[in-house]
């Protein structure tokens, strides 16, 4: 089981990116008075009583052009279906009910999924009244919330707790490798899962998903089962081309998110992009294992683009992430893609590597004694005294220092690179933290 996904959904500057920075405890979402302003892909953990959900913020996502308005609101509820958990409807209260609320509505009720009626800008119990309006929509669950104010909003989510389907903490965990092969659209991820999936000594079988009904597929790689968690395409195409884009990260997000080391597949022939950069960052942000794999290698003019030259783009595009190994292959010609599931088992193992304690001091403490993190803001001299490893999923070093506060963000980068360096970790990331001696 794989933590839920919730939509938010509804018109334009109802208050939905307001509704998910409150529920997120962030200021991702761009809040502004212009409706569609929000044109990020946002996503955020929420976090209540313990369980979390993960909460994706449609807000924005609608042309300018007034005949296709309505066309991609309920284009985004239909996809939104499609991928989530559950729906949350979002309404302006002070507005009132809408055609396209009906519309939404409509569409809302032929679904299996539960959803939310959240009457938004309900500030106050006399304006909480404004719900009254929406009964006409016979939706079970309906609020009368304030984004802003967070009112209502905590008996609404013990609600929502009751309804989505959350890991199961009794099941046995699985502890098979997840592998997923994530990129932008027309890189060839499809072309080289099933050129994996056609390997002669691959048995492939297929098993459903947990919550939804893609399919992950099992690849028995010399006696090892590895998952290959579900990256296909939207099922449903859309008229709208925003819509494609949005859900087409989401799901891409989502393959990263429930796998132990991702392949972020490049076009050799347009290279890194910013939308690349993103995935690097989020795998790096939720601590994935993470191989760079340059596809369509074969069209390459080996005498102008070498490996090496190319492999050194990349490490100037990915900068401090320089850590993630690069690997040129072609899905069509099955270039080294057995090697990426030889890489991938390997940095698995990296992940879990622990260093003991002794053996970490006794390479680190010499090594920063010769390069000492700078005087706090005092003069007073910081001195690292300890080091040792902690975490079970990915590494956590601890640092004990006095006056560890004052330890500059460059100085931990350097530390990083100190282990790295004697340790090796190749394509982990890593957390590095500083507490009082």
């Amino acid at each position: 089981m794989k933590e839920p996904i919730v939509v938010i959904v509804g018109r334009p500057n109802v208050g939905k990116s307001t509704l998910f920075n409150r529920l997120t405890k962030s200021t991702t979402s761009i809040v502004d008075d212009t409706s569609g302003v929000t044109r990020d892909r946002i996503y955020g953990d929420v976090e209540w009583n313990g369980k979390y959900f993960r909460l994706i913020d449609t807000g924005g996502y609608v042309p300018n052009s007034e005949d296709l308005f309505e066309t991609a609101i309920r284009e985004q509820v239909e996809i939104a279906l499609e991928e989530s958990d559950a729906i949350l409807f979002v309404v302006d209260g002070r507005l009132g009910l809408t055609p396209f609320d009906k519309d939404i509505a409509a569409l809302l009720r032929k679904s299996s999924k539960p959803y939310y009626l959240l009457v938004n800008k309900s500030d106050t119990t006399v304006l909480g009244a404004y719900k009254n309006d929406f009964y006409e929509l016979g939706f079970e669950h309906i609020y009368d919330i304030s984004a802003l104010n967070g009112r209502n909003l905590g008996d609404f989510l013990d609600d929502i707790q009751n309804h989505l389907p959350f890991p199961d903490e009794k099941a046995e965990p699985d502890l098979r490798l997840r592998l997923s092969v994530i990129g932008r659209p027309n890189v060839g991820k499809s072309s080289l899962v099933n050129s994996l999936l056609g390997y002669d000594r691959s048995i492939v079988t297929n098993i459903p998903g947990t919550t939804r009904d893609s399919i992950d597929s099992i690849l028995k790689y010399y006696g090892d089962e590895i998952v290959l968690v579900d990256t296909a395409g939207l099922r449903k195409k859309t008229k709208v081309k925003e819509n494609i884009e949005f859900f087409a990260t989401v799901r891409t997000y989502r393959a990263l998110w429930d796998s132990d080391i991702a392949i972020l597949l490049i076009d050799a022939g347009v290279g890194v992009e910013n939308q690349d950069q993103k995935i690097i960052d989020e795998a790096v942000r939720r601590r994935k294992g993470l191989i760079i794999a340059i596809n369509k290698w074969d069209l390459i003019e080996k005498e102008t683009n070498t490996a090496k030259q190319f492999e050194a783009a990349v490490k100037d595009k990915v900068g401090t992430a320089d850590y993630i190994p690069i690997i040129t292959i072609s899905a069509l010609t099955k270039q080294r893609i057995y090697k990426l599931i030889d890489l991938a088992k390997k940095i698995n193992e990296e992940r879990k590597k622990k260093i003991p304690t002794s053996q970490l001091n006794d390479v680190m403490l010499p090594l920063i004694a010769a390069t000492p993190p700078p005087a706090s803001p005092t003069g007073k001299e910081v001195k690292i005294k300890y080091i040792t490893q902690v975490g079970e999923h990915y590494p956590i070093f601890l640092f004990f220092a006095n006056e560890h506060k004052f330890i500059p963000e460059h100085y931990r980068r350097f530390l990083e690179r100190l282990i790295r360096q004697n340790f090796g970790f190749e394509g982990v990331p890593m957390t590095i933290s500083f507490k009082e001696k």
